[in-house]
């Protein structure tokens, strides 16, 4: 394959040369992360598809079952912001050439530890040998009742934005994976971030909460800002984003409390990535109540902004709106 156009990133390519290929009204213009297929009587299958290369998304040195269950979680991550059951995957792999019989025997342990603990079965898909990195990729299938499926287009001016978890964790755990971190946050604050990045929590138990309240949501993968911004592009409205009210966990905290400007400091921990929370719009009078139910079901959910005319993402801090460098990773 050739390489892309100089500056031709992931949502250019997808724009211009992927989404006149996708002529299906399944395929939902590729203008989200999954595909609904009305398959069964009152059901439809939600299909999506995640790729992982060594060095890029995950250190080269990584536990291969640890890698082989980020795999999963971060496709199962998808199903999670689309409100979908999980049901099954196809996998693809592209082992270096000389990976061992051990080595290969973890990442098959990695995969059945979470199959077992989120009901999934592997479907089928193949192995192959390649002179450069490990590179894997699953293909994810789950059901939602037909039309259900939560998308990121229908958010509308009013809606409030709402995030699980908290974020920035991954982002600084791939810094405290890499050992980034030391003599700026205690060890085992590091090693919990680390862990974080290495094994992200897909919110699956926000399914039925979502299905009842949600209006758009994505999980947050690129980052929380770029992220919302891929809500605010679908729906066509702008999403103002107040970093003031950013959730961030207590390790999280305690690098906060060592950058000499908050605010800018707030934005990189929202344009990170590699969190797998989900961001998500409602109406003003559902935001409350998502909290709540939120809540009952073992998820934190915070509320962070709110959709008003325009097009993009606003992020304010103090009042003020903030110009960023980056606002969240993108594919080349």
């Amino acid at each position: 394959m050739t390489s892309e156009p100089s500056g031709a990133d992931e949502f250019e390519t997808i724009a211009r040369l992927l989404r006149p290929l996708a002529r299906a009204p399944e395929a939902l213009g590729l203008a989200d992360d999954a595909a609904a297929i009305p398959s069964r009587p009152g059901q439809d299958l939600i299909v999506s598809k995640d790729a992982m290369v060594a060095g890029v998304h995950f250190l080269a040195g990584d536990p291969l079952d640890l890698v082989a269950r980020k795999l999963l979680r971060t496709n199962l991550s998808d199903l999670a912001a689309k409100a979908a059951e999980p049901y099954g995957y196809f996998l693809a792999v592209a082992w270096p050439q000389g990976t061992g019989w051990a080595e290969r025997e973890r990442f098959a342990a990695g995969l059945a530890e979470d199959q077992g603990r989120f009901g999934l079965t592997l479907l089928g898909g193949d192995t192959v040998s390649t002179p450069g990195p490990l590179t894997l990729s699953a293909t994810i299938l789950g059901w939602t009742d037909s039309g259900a499926m939560i998308r990121r287009s229908a958010a509308r001016p009013g809606d409030r934005v709402l995030v699980s978890g908290t974020i920035g964790d991954g982002w600084l755990g791939l810094k405290a994976a890499r050992g980034e971190l030391g003599g700026i946050i205690p060890r085992e604050a590091a090693e919990w971030l680390a862990g974080r990045y290495r094994l992200p929590e897909p919110r699956l138990e926000l399914r039925e909460v979502l299905r009842a309240r949600a209006s758009a949501a994505a999980d947050v993968s690129d980052g929380l800002i770029a992220d919302a911004g891929h809500i605010a592009r679908a729906s066509g409205v702008r999403l103002r984003l107040d970093l003031g009210r950013l959730p961030v966990s207590e390790p999280a905290s305690r690098w906060l409390d060592r950058q000499p400007d908050r605010g800018p400091a707030l934005g990189a921990l929202a344009a990170g990535g590699d969190d797998y929370e989900i961001v998500l719009t409602a109406a003003p009078a559902h935001a409350r109540p998502l909290i709540a139910e939120a809540e009952a079901a073992g998820v934190a959910l915070t509320e962070i902004g709110e959709a008003v005319d325009g097009e993009g993402t606003a992020i304010l801090f103090e009042g003020r709106e903030l110009a960023l460098g980056r606002t969240g990773w993108r594919h080349s």
